[in-house]
This record gives structure tokens, C-alpha cells and sequence, in this order.
């Protein structure tokens, strides 16, 4: 990364952060919150040299970007990344989860409960979904890519639990304790 000599250069991104703030984390996003450090595009990080950056963080970003597209993002985020060791820490609707809830009949209003899920919020320009993914195809992808490991995460576990972001998707919603959680939470290991 390049920074000021006197400044330590962070470490950690969270990339399409939203309103969330990480204490001590480097946030992107395309919207100018109070706390985002760089405004702008997630796929680029321009600011960040080859394998500067211990971890990523991108809950529900991916999915933001076409088909044909996803990958290029992927490769970006791979290149800052530290080799060995740096960390991809991803969230993406779960589609296999969706599809399984709609096809049973488990969704009490139907479809509308996993419209979200399925193409995003559509409340500004950035909030709408252009792929889907399940276990299976964002694994190949991510070891085509380059890492080395994917594995799966628990929100539980993570420094950043606190927030509650979409992560931590449940249907019935919020219901962490009896629900079905509807985000695919996968970590690359480069």
C-alpha cells in the first residue's frame, strides 16, 4: 500500500462496507459514508500494491457484479492479497439455500422472501445482483483464480461478529438460533 512513511499501512479491507464500520479496518466502498477511507470501485484497489493485504472482508458485494465479470473482480482481489497465508473472506446469497426454501415451500410470503436474496434491494444504483452462486461454482472459481485453500466460516467466529451484516442472513429472519442461513460464507486462502 502506498502510505505516508510515519503511517502504518492497514492490513485489513472490507470492501463494500456500507454503513458497517470494522475498528481498524481500511473500508471501500462506492458511497461516500463518514467512515469509508476510499470511495470508489471495489474491483480496482489502485491503492493497494501486490500482496500488501492480510485480509479481505466482501459480505454480499460479489454478486454486484455480471457473470462475466466476477472473476476479473476476483483476480484483483487476489493480487493484493499477501502470498502465503492472505485471506478472502467472502459472503454471497446462497443460492442452493434459496432454491431449496422456495422448491419445499418453507417461504411464508413466497418468492418475496428471497427477492433480495436473488437481485439485490435495488434501492440505488449499486444495490442490484447480476450472478448467482452456490458452494460448488464459487469454489472452482476461486481456485482457478489462484487460492490455494476455500474453506467455509462461521460469522461466530470472526473479529467482526459484532455487526450484524448480511453474513448472518436467516431465514425466518434473524432467527440465528432455529433458521436457515441463507449466506454462502466462504474464506480463500492464498
Amino acid at each position: 500500500m502506498k502510505v505516508d512513511s510515519d503511517v502504518q499501512a492497514p492490513v485489513k479491507l472490507h470492501l463494500g462496507c456500507g454503513v458497517k464500520y470494522f475498528p481498524g479496518w481500511t473500508h471501500v466502498d462506492a458511497l461516500a459514508y463518514p467512515h469509508v477511507d476510499h470511495v470508489g470501485p471495489v474491483e480496482r484497489l489502485d491503492f493497494a500494491e501486490n500482496s500488501s493485504i492480510e485480509v479481505i472482508y466482501g459480505c454480499h458485494v460479489l454478486e454486484h457484479f455480471g457473470r462475466n465479470e466476477y472473476r476479473d473482480v476476483l483476480v484483483e482481489w487476489y493480487r493484493v492479497l499477501r502470498k502465503p497465508g492472505g485471506i478472502l473472506r467472502l459472503a454471497v446469497p446462497d443460492f442452493r439455500a434459496c432454491a431449496e426454501l422456495y422448491v419445499q415451500g418453507k417461504l411464508p410470503r413466497g418468492l418475496i422472501d428471497i427477492m433480495g436474496l436473488l437481485v439485490g434491494g435495488q434501492r440505488d444504483q449499486y444495490d442490484y445482483h447480476k450472478v448467482l452462486f452456490d458452494e460448488p461454482s464459487l469454489t472452482a472459481t476461486l481456485l482457478e483464480v489462484g487460492f490455494q485453500e476455500v474453506r467455509h466460516w462461521d460469522w461466530r467466529e470472526t473479529e467482526h461478529a459484532g455487526p450484524d451484516d448480511y453474513s448472518q442472513s436467516y431465514l425466518p429472519h434473524m432467527d440465528k438460533t432455529h433458521g436457515r442461513l441463507m449466506s454462502l460464507n466462504l474464506e480463500a486462502v492464498t
